[in-house]
């Protein structure tokens, strides 16, 4: 029997800030990771090597492209054992980071290789140990959900865990599902060479996006060559035991050859073998019931991460980290706080969001100001030749409620809208910033004066300008 002050079940991005943080203050802590490293699903499936994988994606569409910027075409020979090779080494560079003599070093107990399972609401069982301690956080994050397809599991079928392991490019993939994973690793597969379709049961791509803008990405990617395909979805699969390749019956009678399948139909929080009856946490299907302070039903118990939501991203794990360490750590009571999320789907051009969609403002009831600005009215998108996308700002009454900007580095972009409703900046702010020219920020300027052109331009200003000049020498 061990007595600890904190035990952290999980070693991904939550679990490792809690670890980090406590320990470093003092605290007596055990951090059990099942699985052999630490980083979690971010750092070795997710993240990091999709995004290692996108960019490898990008030079090779921009080789391809050499004539839009006076230079001759070129397409490059793609090996993807040599991309996967590059995408690991990238994972095995971040991997520096989350080294467990780092946490050791700060006073960490670290366990690898065996999961932590609940046998009383104040003990863990890991392997032959049983560990007591005052509190608890569970940061075990999520898996690749698998739909009940007839089929499937004969299938030559990848997810996340293996795709950046594969050694040889797919002639024809088919993805499984039109979110944020399917529509990034489309594109990317297919700017390395793979005939890609997706496959989306709803009516269009990414669904919680502005339907305008999706519009405008679904055609970048049909012009790309991708087959998109909404409304469909997939009722059996049969697959050849000679050549491997499989036949996809699809809900519209259609029928779609693939010589690999991607499943990117949603995740699963990592719930089962813990133990949560015995700990008396309450759980569902979505994850770990908590409330505001991350705590279960369980007070001493906190989740965070995939593991509870709502929101399944790296950065969300980490606020919600933060949160369980002002709770658990210094007793001093902090709420997450949901108001401003941003998230990003890294196709080209990316799509980045904050707050409220035009459509979601008119559900709350709202009237709003939506102001629209085109990238190919942006200097440094010209220079660039990088003119695809659209920005979307939604406000009320000066207020922004939200943006949804598609264009190049919307990601980076769309955090100078995430400062502005964090501290409450009203439109006439960011117009009165001045923003470097000539840089894509300058959208944010442009979009927000688009807002005072008609009032400014108007018969009375010009009226009221005259009088003033008439008035004053």
């Amino acid at each position: 029997m061990s007595e600890r002050d904190l035990v952290i079940i999980g070693g991904g991005a939550g679990g490792l800030v809690v670890a980090s943080v406590a320990a470093q203050l003092g605290r007596r802590v055990t951090l059990v990771e099942k699985a052999d490293r630490l980083g979690g699903d971010c750092l070795h499936h997710g993240c990091v090597p999709s995004k290692a994988l996108i960019r490898s994606a990008q030079v090779a569409a921009l080789m391809r492209r050499g004539a839009d910027f006076g230079l001759a075409n070129c397409d490059p020979r793609v090996d993807l054992s040599r991309v996967n090779a590059h995408v690991q080494s990238v994972i095995d560079h971040i991997q520096r980071h989350d080294d467990p003599e780092r946490f050791r070093g700060y006073g960490c107990e670290v366990l690898l290789g065996e999961g932590a399972r609940f046998i009383s609401p104040r003990e863990v069982q890991v392997g032959e140990r049983v560990i007591r301690a005052r509190r608890f956080v569970i940061a075990t994050g999520a898996r690749p959900f698998m739909p009940d397809i007839p089929g499937l599991a004969e299938a030559p079928v990848s997810t996340n865990l293996d795709l950046f392991s594969l050694q040889a490019l797919p002639r024809r993939l088919v993805v499984l599902g039109g979110g944020p994973i399917g529509v990034e690793m489309g594109q990317a597969l297919a700017r390395l060479g793979s005939e890609v379709t997706i496959v989306q049961r709803g009516a269009q791509l990414l669904p919680l996006e502005d339907a305008e803008v999706v519009a405008r990405l679904t055609a970048r990617l049909a012009a790309e060559g991708i087959q998109v395909r909404t409304g469909v979805s997939v009722d059996a699969i049969v697959t050849d035991t000679d050549s491997g390749a499989a036949q996809l019956h699809c809900s519209d009678g259609t029928h779609l050859g693939a010589d690999r399948i991607l499943v990117a139909t949603g995740r699963r929080p990592n719930v089962e073998g813990l133990g949560l009856e015995a700990a008396g946490v309450d759980y569902t299907r979505r994850g770990i019931r908590v409330d505001r302070r991350q705590r279960s039903s369980q007070k001493h118990i906190y989740a965070c991460g995939d593991v509870c939501g709502p929101y399944a991203f790296t950065h969300m794990a980490e606020h919600q980290a933060g949160v369980v360490i002002s709770n658990a750590v210094f007793r001093f009571p902090k709420k997450t706080d949901y108001r401003v999320v941003p998230w990003v789907t890294y196709t080209d051009p990316e799509l980045a969001r904050v707050g409220l969609t035009e459509a979601q403002a008119r559900e709350q009831g709202i009237e709003p100001t939506v102001l629209r600005f085109e990238f190919s009215e942006v200097d440094r998108a010209i220079t660039e030749v990088e003119t695809a996308g659209l920005y979307k700002l939604v406000s009320h009454r000066g207020r922004i409620l939200g943006a949804t900007i598609l264009g190049p580095h919307a990601g980076e972009l769309l955090h100078e809208i995430v400062l502005a409703m964090q501290t409450g900046a009203k439109l006439g702010e960011i117009s009165a910033a001045i923003h470097a020219y000539p840089t894509l920020a300058q959208v944010h300027r442009r979009v927000v004066n688009s807002a005072y052109a008609p009032k400014l331009y108007s018969p009375l200003t010009r009226r009221l300008v005259k009088w003033i000049n008439r008035l004053l020498p």
